[in-house]
């Protein structure tokens, strides 16, 4: 039961459209203290650190902030709409979705090798 409320506080700010096309406000301490709980669920070892954690979303944060308003509605909707299915719900996920994007959409680089 608490993990189901967690995963809903964790899913909610995703399903409610943002003001103003603005980027999703997600509770960064929640989201890495999921993390923690399923990683103690499954009986493995964390990856890190809540605080590194939290940290490391922070930092995701800020930078995701100002790429979002530059992102195509296309793909701000379809990198959410990856988060909402995979449950994955985190600036970082979200930002390296954004970049994935971003750089298919550009095509891949010619490379200048010589001959």
């Amino acid at each position: 039961m608490k993990r189901a409320l967690v995963l809903f506080a964790l899913l909610l700010p995703l399903f409610t459209p943002p003001a103003f096309g603005g980027a999703p406000e997600l509770n960064v301490k929640a989201v890495c203290n999921a993390r923690s709980t399923d990683a103690k669920m499954v009986q493995s070892p964390p990856d890190q650190s809540t605080a590194d954690c939290v940290r490391d979303e922070e930092a995701a944060k800020q930078q995701f902030g100002t790429l979002w308003a530059s992102t195509s509605v296309s793909i701000r909707n379809r990198c959410e709409s990856d988060a909402r299915s995979l449950g994955t719900t985190s600036y970082l996920d979200l930002l390296a979705c954004i970049q994935i994007a971003e750089d298919m959409k550009s095509g891949p680089k010619k490379e200048t090798e010589k001959r």
